[in-house]
């Protein structure tokens, strides 16, 4: 089980080339275990919505973005967390994605940003990866 950082879905969103858009893909189909809070799908949408967020030229509109979130949260575990941590890490903006990992039982937090390999994440049992280390997982996986 993981938890997406909204970087990953972004950089998955602007490039169909990269590992943030195999985990999205994987994501969106049920290939991967995943869970969402109410915070984090909050975040997702604003993220995602935010003007010319996925860059100047993109043909993605407000509504395809509507189509993923609704496909992400069909797939994913849909949790609430009871509780707050804060503040744990350098952005506390970000602990929603602890809160929701810590309420799904997921090990794994996948984001490019760096605050997330903060050493308080070990005490939770939850480790910070990168888009990369789940596609190869991916990869791995069917190849067998």
């Amino acid at each position: 089980m993981i938890v997406v950082d909204v970087n990953i879905l972004l950089s998955g969103l602007r490039s169909s080339l990269g590992a943030s858009h195999v985990v999205l893909r994987a994501m969106v189909t049920g290939d991967i275990a995943f869970a969402i809070s109410p915070a984090v799908a909050l975040e997702y949408e604003d993220v995602l919505k935010r003007p010319g967020i996925l860059g100047a030229h993109s043909s993605i509109t407000s509504g395809d973005i509507d189509i993923v979130l609704d496909g992400l949260l069909k797939q994913a575990k849909l949790v609430s967390p009871s509780f707050r941590y804060r503040p744990i890490l350098n952005d506390p903006k970000d602990e929603l994605y602890i809160e929701c990992a810590l309420s799904a039982g997921a090990t794994r937090i996948v984001s490019h940003d760096k605050h997330f390999r903060h050493p308080a994440m070990s005490g939770f049992g939850i480790v910070a990866c990168l888009a990369a280390d789940i596609a190869t997982e991916l990869r791995r996986r069917h190849q067998t």
